[in-house]
Order: C-alpha cells, then sequence, then structure tokens
C-alpha cells in the first residue's frame, strides 16, 4: 500500500501545467471525436474495435505469444488504412460540422430578407399542395451551399411567392418533377436531383422517391426539406437526416420559424454550439424517425 501511494505522488510531482494542457487537450479531442459520431452506426463500429483492442492488449501483457504479437504488428499499417475508410462518411460529416462551426462571424453586407413572408409562402404553398393532392419539394438552403445541386436543375433567381412555387409544382409542367431550392428570400433554381437517403432502416415501401430524396439532402448538408406527397396530401419536414410528419400549416410554420435561416443570419454563439449539439431523443426522435409513403 505504501509503495503505491509513493508512485501516485511521484505521478503526481512530476505533472506541471503544460502537462495538464496536454492532457486537456487529449481528453477534448477524444471527446469531440465522440461527440460527432454520437447516434450514428459508427459508434457501434467504435466501439467494436475499442472491445478488440483492450482484449488484444490485455492477451498481449499477459501472455507471451510471439507468434500473434508478430501477426498484430504485421496488420497493424493496413488496420491504420482501413479505418478511413470505414468511417469516411462520418469523417466527412465531422469535417462539414468542423467547417460551418469555423463560420463564427459574417461579414455578409446584404440586408436580411423578411424571413416571416417567406415562411408564410411556403406555410401556405404546403397548405394548398396538400389540399390538391399535388406532390412537391421545397429545399431551403441554409449554412451549407448547395450550388451543386442547384446546378442540376433549371435557374430561376425569383421572388418567393405562392404562385411561383405552385407553378413550379403543378402536374405535369416542365419543373414539377424534381426539388425548388430557396436561398434566403429567392426561388434559386426548380427541378433539381437531390441525393436519395442512405438509411438502412428505409425500405422503399415506407416513403416514395421525394421523402427519400428529402431525407438525403438533409443528410449531406444543413438544409430544411419540406415535402408534400402527391399520394396522401401529408406535408412532412426534413432536417438532419429525419423527418416529421402530418403537419398542418400552423404547425409548419413554427417548425420553419425555428429551422430557417438565411446565409449569415445565425449568432455566432449558435454556430459554435452547433457541432456539438445533441440529436433528439426519447419522444421527440421517436416522433422525427416517422416517414410518410409518397
Amino acid at each position: 500500500m505504501n509503495e503505491f501511494l509513493v508512485e501516485i505522488s511521484l505521478l503526481f510531482s512530476g505533472l506541471d501545467w503544460l502537462s495538464l494542457l496536454d492532457i486537456l487537450l487529449v481528453t477534448l479531442t477524444i471527446f469531440s471525436l465522440l461527440a460527432l459520431v454520437r447516434g450514428t452506426q459508427a459508434i457501434v463500429l467504435l466501439r467494436g474495435i475499442i472491445i478488440l483492442v483492450i482484449a488484444i492488449a490485455l492477451l498481449t501483457a499477459f501472455l507471451r505469444l510471439r507468434a500473434f504479437s508478430w501477426l498484430l504488428r504485421s496488420a497493424l499499417p493496413a488496420l491504420l488504412i482501413s479505418i478511413p475508410v470505414i468511417f469516411a462518411p462520418e469523417i466527412r460529416r465531422a469535417l462539414e460540422r468542423l467547417g460551418r462551426a469555423g463560420i463564427i462571424v459574417s461579414f455578409n453586407a446584404h440586408a436580411t430578407p423578411d424571413i416571416q413572408s417567406v415562411i408564410d409562402a411556403i406555410a401556405s404553398t404546403a397548405q394548398r399542395l396538400s389540399e390538391r393532392r399535388h406532390g412537391g419539394l421545397i429545399v431551403i438552403e441554409r449554412q451549407v451551399g448547395l450550388k451543386d445541386y442547384a446546378d442540376t436543375g433549371v435557374a430561376l433567381d425569383a421572388a418567393v411567392t405562392v404562385e411561383l412555387l405552385l407553378q413550379i409544382f403543378y402536374p405535369n409542367t416542365p419543373l414539377h418533377d424534381g426539388a425548388a431550392i430557396l436561398k434566403d428570400d429567392r426561388v434559386v433554381a426548380a427541378a433539381c436531383i437531390m441525393p436519395l437517403t442512405s438509411g438502412e432502416t428505409i425500405t422503399d415501401r415506407q416513403m416514395g422517391l421525394r421523402h427519400r430524396a428529402a431525407l438525403g439532402i438533409t443528410e449531406v448538408s444543413d438544409a430544411v426539406a419540406v415535402v408534400i406527397s402527391e399520394e396522401t396530401g401529408n406535408i412532412s419536414v426534413a432536417h438532419n437526416g429525419r423527418m416529421i410528419r402530418r403537419l398542418d400549416a400552423a404547425r409548419l410554420k413554427n417548425i420553419l420559424a425555428a429551422f430557417y435561416r438565411p446565409r449569415g443570419g445565425m449568432s455566432w454563439s449558435d454556430r459554435l454550439r452547433r457541432p456539438f449539439a445533441r440529436r433528439p431523443v426519447g419522444a421527440q426522435r421517436n416522433k422525427e424517425k416517422e416517414v410518410a409513403g409518397d
């Protein structure tokens, strides 16, 4: 017991402020990595890797397994290469979040658009499309640019109005099949092709292409997508790879008011906290996981 206390005292006597800073940086790095993969499939793989590493370390520490140790040393370079390949989607999302957090100060000199009028136009359009059973997909650009997806459609650069959005999604017109991308108070483009969701728990029988595209674009960006089902008339909102369905115009306005921010409209504190924001849990998460058929 005395020897143990002596070793502990020697350990802490060698610590200085630089060592404490070093330990703090390592702790913050590990915490940030865990926060970025929290709630994703990567956390399961990471847990398996940690268990495997601990088991191997215990075996090699207490047993003299020369052949097994040689095998581990030989396989280590391949393992270091395979880990970035396995976690490629999560690494990409983590870097995107880090990039969005880096935009702390905005130098946008343009006047802030009338967001409430845009929200009212979107809600009114969604309600009227729902009543007529006309399908629609409206994607609202936020901090992550959607120029690559806007280039796949027809450029418009027009003011957001109910009449324009209704005309875009009128059946059998050239622009109705695809998504309309909104940026601030402008309709950037229509008939745009969106990426489909990569969620393994979603099947084709659960949702149509519009809903899969709405989830897909919110998985690769921070956009908000409003989708109207052509089959049921249900109004849904997708954000951060999750969907809230069966909305009316009033609830849609409240959700868009909470989510929709023009470029440069987010405060520096919100941007700083965004990469570490917790995902919805409990009943709210279960509710957002519901999806509607198209």
